[in-house]
């Protein structure tokens, strides 16, 4: 009995942790004059997007995308006020490659770019916007997992890309 109480407020303690920062994002984000669409585009001189979002990095916003090109993977950082790539770096190692990975595979069975899936998303919810997008494999089918927010209030929206 104790052990379930313990795992309880454990998992209350983390929803309340996760609420905290969906809240800061969605705060910030309503500072950013780039939309993830926009993001994504620029994004495209350094490769193929595979996902992108937006994220607090040390309580600043950052507009983060991973690409492929020629094999290799890269985290493309765009800047939210202008659009422009502020730096791209090699994804060598660690979660972030095993992830970039797991994304290109999603992608390459693909016939809608994930700019197109940001698009039907946002407008299937009239008023969100879009701050992540990130593609997986649902019964063998590449799916898009696109989470929204407006106001507080977050939604996850998955779009086919098949």
């Amino acid at each position: 009995m104790k052990r379930v109480l313990a795992a309880a407020v454990s998992l209350c303690f983390v929803s309340v942790l996760l609420a905290q920062v969906d809240t800061k994002l969605a705060d910030a984000v309503k500072q950013a004059r780039v939309s993830l669409d926009a993001g994504l585009k620029a994004s495209e001189r350094e490769g193929k997007p595979i996902s992108g979002k937006f994220e607090l990095d040390e309580g600043k916003l950052q507009l983060s995308v991973y690409t492929e090109k020629a094999s290799k993977f890269y985290e493309v950082v765009v800047d939210h006020t202008s659009g422009k790539i502020a730096k791209s770096e090699e994804i060598t190692s660690g979660d972030d490659l095993t992830a970039a990975k797991a994304q290109s595979a999603a992608m390459a069975h693909a016939k809608k770019s994930l700019r197109q899936a940001v698009r039907d998303a946002q407008k299937t919810h009239k008023g969100f916007r879009a701050v992540s997008v990130v593609p997986e494999e649902k019964d063998s089918h590449p799916v898009a997992k696109v989470t929204l927010i407006k106001d507080h209030e977050t939604r996850t929206a998955n779009e086919m890309l098949d």
